[in-house]
């Protein structure tokens, strides 16, 4: 306590020094407490259940969410309904083994409540089954929470509101609880509400508002024909158990790929020869389940781990500075020390307060940094998330993060603290009562040369760093997409949710589409099952007329799309050969279809034409189904990195000749595009009261501008890119400072001799060469030093660039020519003022 008073003094006899150093800690600490805020909700935290340790996840990917054909590599993430119940009653291993839908997209639900005056709205439904929240250990906020006789065929009709939806939608109104709501047109009981802190079995986004029994999901559909829970052939959940204490989990692993391969023995699609090597080799992975199933962990997993190592560099930066300070601070108080070591004080003793003062002074900058740590999670939430509902991470520092601050705070105290306290006490008491301004050169000088030199080599890591994100960001954002984005709008619906059947769904198109058209200033409107650059995506093998059938690992994918005839102006798409898809194309024409550029490429590589050719889809017995009659230019509707998709589009309403039940889900459109005539105001309001006055349960899940749903496909580059320059630009200010900071304190040290310099004849600009040579070559040993740090340093985020080479000989010159200039600032300001030493003055002063 002695010590902690003495430091406090000290400090606040010094008050320049101490808000430098606080203000440095506090970005340092700040900008790292904020990222760990993001690290530990997403990659560090379980799911707030009981027994975390005991969930088991079956499955390793975040396949999502409706797949069929045999999967990548063979291994099984995503299963169907009846293959879950195989896999739960052949492993009494679990003490429970619930599903879980895998995607939910922008349909999810419509959902009005009983209250006179309400209006149905978009909310997000996830279908789970009975034993969902026995398994995760959970109790209710209010009511009771789902159960296994909840989900069996007549069953009353009930479902779950989550915590998140009752208090943001419905102010957390009681009375909520066991009363009557009407989803997807379908009245329901609400049971309960979920506890506050449960966000789902997934951090995502938009967590669920309802949990609805496994049982009602043909219901929630546009009717059984799409039913997925009686699909053999469609695997759309994911599995989490509670294992029994003391399983073996890798026994337990090769248990149930055993079981899985019976169960698909049974399958049309494992019967076949091709596809034996297939079966043999299909198996699953189990993983831990503690913090749920980990698709957005995997998602930003790389990400955030190489933005907390850049913000630890740049702490490790800022601490050099404030070494180099305390320093210049501790041989300024040498006379001090000597006295005190001179009466008798143990170095040890001095070390001790020395250090002292350090650790408080990274715990002032500790607290100043927790308040740019909350500012900071804000922006960076607002950054990565930037469409966030509900988001399941909180601003205010948890106890976590409170933990991670006050360790890293005495952790940066004792690491800035040290070496300056060693020199100081290791000063000679006789020299520093003698007076040491004769000489020119001390114990502290080796040491503070060094320090800036490690600045100048990580300042350069982070520039290079910065400069390859920038640089693939711009890359990945300026490709050509083959899109046009200027005055068009998407707005997401869902008629499934609605209420609609398959024979009404002519009307309702022809309904909506005419009254878009009417409005003000819109030029163009059509509908599509999906739209480029939303995450969606919907494909099938193809299986050419007049061609031998493809084998089981035959790369005869394709992406799918249905859409109306405006469809191809307004997205871009470029009538090639033949003809687009028009009015005229209706469920009764002949079925027909466009491909794209890249279709022609894979199908028809050999020169054939494309146009006149058929295809289908659901095996050989299907090659007659579709007439392609167009082919259009490529346009990229899914992942940015790869190559432009073989891509097929088909007309609103047609269905296949061969298996007609199967197309039956995809006759539902999910979007609505509408180019318009310059700006329009209000036209979101005029949109949404359109579909109302149609159908009060048609509600506008999601409206954007194509432009903003485009750029929504970089957030997570766009805030890697930002931050890394954020920080890389911190730690060029603060090399440049202490490169400053040494350089002035070696031109006060060396006053009297630079005065004798001057008196001999020496000129002004030989003195400014001497101190910026002394300058430079510290800059440039952290130039040599940085430049192959960063090359090897570059393979580490290679994996997050797009189509920028490691060694990039631009990004490189331009960091190494902004640090060189920066150095060359911070010598020349203290080299001129050498240059104006009065010799007189110095000779005299000493």
């Amino acid at each position: 306590m002695q010590d902690i008073k003495f430091a406090l003094r000290q400090l606040r006899k010094s008050p320049g020094f101490t808000i430098t150093a606080i203000v440095t800690l506090a970005l340092g600490i700040g900008a790292n407490a904020a990222i760990f805020t993001l690290v530990h909700a997403v990659l560090l935290k379980n799911l707030p259940v009981s027994d975390p340790k005991l969930l088991v996840r079956v499955g390793d990917t975040g396949d999502c969410c409706v797949n069929g054909g045999v999967p990548d590599h063979r291994d099984y993430s995503i299963f169907a309904f009846e293959l879950y119940q195989h896999l739960r009653e052949n492993t009494p291993e679990f003490e429970n083994l619930a599903a879980m839908q895998a995607g939910v997209g922008y349909a999810g639900v419509t959902a009005r409540s009983s209250k006179p005056g309400d209006l149905p709205h978009a909310a997000r439904g996830e279908v789970v089954t009975g034993n969902y929240f026995q398994v995760l250990g959970l109790q209710p906020y209010a009511g009771r929470l789902i159960i296994p006789s909840d989900d069996v065929q007549g069953a009353p009709m009930g479902v779950v509101m989550s915590y998140q939806a009752w208090q943001r939608d419905y102010a957390s109104d009681p009375s909520v609880v066991g009363s009557t709501f009407v989803l997807n047109t379908y009245p329901v009981t609400i049971l309960g509400i979920t506890p506050p802190s449960f966000y789902g079995e997934r951090m995502t986004d938009t967590p669920p508002d309802f949990y609805i029994p496994m049982v009602m999901e043909p219901n929630f559909g546009p009717g059984n024909p799409t039913s997925l829970l009686h699909r053999r052939d469609a695997n759309w959940l994911y599995l989490l158990g509670k294992i029994k204490p003391g399983t073996d989990l890798k026994q337990l692993e090769a248990k149930m790929s055993a079981s899985l391969r019976n169960y698909l023995a049974t399958l049309p699609l494992y019967q076949r020869q091709d596809t034996q090597p297939d079966l043999a080799g299909a198996h699953v992975v189990l993983t831990p389940g503690g913090a749920g199933i980990e698709n957005m962990q995997q998602e930003y997993g790389v990400g955030l781990k190489m933005l907390i190592t850049v913000s630890a560099l740049v702490l490790l930066i800022a601490c050099a500075n404030i070494a180099n300070l305390m320093l210049v601070r501790g041989m300024a108080r040498r006379a001090e020390t000597s006295i005190r070591m001179a009466l008798g004080a143990q170095r040890t003793r001095l070390i001790r307060q020395m250090l002292t003062e350090s650790v408080v002074l990274s715990c002032l900058g500790g607290f100043a940094g927790l308040l740019v740590a909350y500012a900071g999670t804000k922006v960076l939430l607002a950054m990565a998330f930037p469409h966030a509902q509900s988001l399941p991470i909180e601003v205010t520092p948890s106890l976590a993060v409170l933990g991670f601050a006050f360790a890293l705070s005495l952790l940066t105290g004792l690491i800035f603290g040290v070496a300056p306290a060693w020199v100081t006490s290791h000063s000679q008491p006789a020299d520093a009562l003698r007076g040491s301004n004769r000489t020119t050169s001390d114990r502290s000088g080796l040491l503070q040369r060094s320090l800036v030199i490690l600045q100048a080599a990580l300042s350069l890591i982070l520039l290079v760093g910065a400069g390859l994100m920038a640089k693939s960001l711009s890359k990945l954002e300026n490709q050509d997409f083959g899109i046009v984005t200027e005055n068009r709008v998407v707005a997401h619906f869902s008629p499934e949710s609605s209420g609609y059947r398959q024979e009404q769904l002519q009307g309702l198109y022809d309904k909506i589409t005419n009254d878009l058209h009417a409005l003000p200033g819109v030029d163009k409107a059509a509908l599509s099952l999906y739209t480029p650059l939303e995450g969606n995506n919907w494909g099938e093998g193809v299986y050419i007329q007049g061609r031998p059938e493809p084998g089981a690992q035959a790369k005869n994918g394709a992406s799918w799309l249905r859409v109306g005839s405006e469809y191809f102006d307004i997205v871009g798409h470029r009538v090639l050969r033949g003809r687009g898809i028009t009015a005229q194309d209706t469920a009764t024409s002949l079925p027909v279809v466009v491909v794209n550029e890249a279709f022609v490429k894979k199908f028809f590589s050999n020169g054939e034409n494309p146009l006149g050719a058929h295809f289908g889809i659901s095996g050989m017995e299907s090659v007659g189904d579709w007439e392609i009659v167009g082919v259009v230019s490529d346009i990229k509707y899914n992942d940015l990195r790869q190559p432009t998709r073989a891509m097929y589009f088909r007309p609103l309403l047609q269905v296949a000749h061969t298996k007609p039940q199967d197309d039956t889900r995809s006759l539902y459109a999910g979007a609505i595009m509408l180019t318009t005539k310059g700006h329009v105001g209000n036209l979101e309001s005029q949109v949404r009261r359109t579909l109302a006055n149609i159908n009060p349960n048609l509600t506008v899940v999601n409206y954007n501008t194509f432009e903003e749903q485009v750029r929504g496909q970089f957030d997570q580059e766009r805030m890697i890119a930002r931050l890394t320059l954020m920080f890389s630009l911190l730690a060029l200010m603060l090399a440049a400072v202490g490169l400053y900071g040494v350089t002035a304190y070696s031109v006060a040290r060396r006053t009297p001799e630079i005065g004798v310099r001057m008196a001999l004849g020496a000129g002004r600009g030989k003195v400014i060469a001497m101190v910026m040579r002394e300058a430079m070559l510290q800059a440039i040993i952290g130039l040599a030093i940085g430049i192959p740090a960063a090359w090897l340093c570059v393979r580490l985020v290679q994996s997050q660039l797009y189509n920028v080479g490691g060694h990039d000989a631009m990004v490189m010159t331009g960091s190494v020519l902004v640090l060189t200039v920066a150095a060359l600032l911070a010598g020349l300001i203290p080299a001129q003022r050498a240059a104006s030493t009065d010799p007189v003055k110095a000779l005299r002063t000493e």
